[in-house]
């Protein structure tokens, strides 16, 4: 079993964060390590991370939520966005392609409706459906809040 360690990041792993984020393919806008919560191996490699993103004031994402393939399945991202939730007030948002869906539902994520949605979020969707025929992957734009 590997041995690991949830806490802040360091500026020093903030290459880390951003490679790793390359490796899982998602959303490599707005990373600031400042923000981030690390799982680091016993070697202090980056292996999971995440963090909350601000837009505006008001609007917090949980974002960039991220597992080195190599070590799924070990309960790192639960233990990455468990961190972010107690640290961080509500409401929460998220978003994610469908099939991730039900694994934010067990944090307390509820999909909304697009009247629902903050307008950034509303945008980004729009943005999202506009390019559905140039993306390789399937599934819809899941937009969520936890109270």
């Amino acid at each position: 079993m590997t041995k690991y360690t949830v806490r802040p990041a360091f500026e020093s792993e903030s290459v880390q964060i951003k490679e790793l984020i390359n490796i899982v393919g998602i959303n490599p806008t707005g990373l600031d390590w400042k923000r981030f919560i690390v799982a680091v191996n016993a070697e202090g490699q980056v292996i999971a991370c995440g963090q909350i993103k601000p837009h505006g004031v008001e609007i917090r994402e949980l974002a960039s939520i991220a597992t080195h393939p190599k070590y799924r399945g070990l309960g790192l991202a639960r233990a990455v966005i468990e961190t972010l939730l107690r640290k961080n007030p509500r409401p929460l948002y998220l978003m994610c392609i469908s099939h991730n869906g039900p694994m934010y539902e067990k944090f307390g994520f509820q999909a909304l409706a697009e009247k629902q949605m903050p307008r950034y979020f509303a945008r980004i969707k729009k943005l999202f459906n506009a390019t559905a025929a140039f993306r390789k992957s399937t599934g819809e734009l899941l937009v969520m809040k936890l109270e």
